[in-house]
């Protein structure tokens, strides 16, 4: 087991957004949280990451896992796209969290990120501007980013929004080599229930509530799953 959630409950002004969701997550799965849109999903991510508080429950990990290094990717914004920084300042601050109170980064560090974004097909970008990049190269960078945090955990919020085609199909394509190749736990928050379900061996579908958690040939021969698929 790498994360335990237990009763998960969190809530906005009263209103609550994530309401007693439990579920476990092996080491090297691939889940896809899905639901309609306001359903809970990036609310429930958020929470796996301590970045809202629970109302109750519980979030733990595994003993090889710790809160401070996971990698995480979250929905993209405008300030995000226009950061001035170069692709390789932005990698290796992946690395911020581990380096505690070390005021420079280590060989190591640099030698990661590099090899991260080599991985992605980035490193001839090294010294570009990362705002002056394509929204799928922003994506790219920022996967790399996530990846110096952690070699055991990525939790990536909506990670294709936005994208055309042919980038979002060549970034799911890069998500499921690194959880095939890498061994790493993905835990991806997905509008695009198709693609979950081509890639992810579990669903986990929300609407507050837990509605339905298993391997995606299950999910897809449920009523839900079926209800799902159609009007997506």
């Amino acid at each position: 087991m790498i994360l335990s959630c237990r009763d998960v409950t969190v809530a906005y002004d009263s209103k609550i957004a994530v309401d007693h969701v439990s579920f476990e997550v092996n080491e090297g799965e691939y889940i896809c949280i899905v639901g309609e849109n306001g359903s809970g999903k990036s609310t429930l991510l958020k929470s796996i990451l301590g970045l809202v508080p629970l109302k109750c429950g519980s979030v733990s990990f595994g003993p090889e896992v710790h809160r401070k290094r996971l990698g995480y990717l979250p929905q993209q914004t405008n300030i995000q796209k226009d950061f001035p920084a170069s692709v390789y300042e932005v990698v290796l601050s992946g690395c911020l969290n581990r380096r505690g109170l070390k005021p420079f980064y280590s060989k190591a560090d640099k030698e990661q990120a590099m090899q991260h974004m080599q991985r992605l097909g980035i490193g001839d970008f090294k010294k570009r501007s990362f705002s002056a990049l394509s929204g799928g190269q922003q994506q790219r960078v920022l996967l790399a980013r996530a990846l110096c945090a952690t070699d055991k955990l990525l939790l990536l919020d909506e990670p294709v929004t936005g994208l055309d085609p042919l980038v979002t199909e060549e970034l799911y394509q890069l998500i499921e080599q690194l959880n095939r190749d890498l061994g790493v736990t993905i835990i991806m928050v997905s509008h695009d229930i198709s693609s979950a379900i081509r890639y992810a061996d579990k669903i986990l579908h929300i609407n507050q509530s837990l509605l339905f958690y298993g391997d995606t040939k299950s999910y897809v021969n449920t009523e839900l799953g079926k209800r799902f698929l159609k009007c997506s």
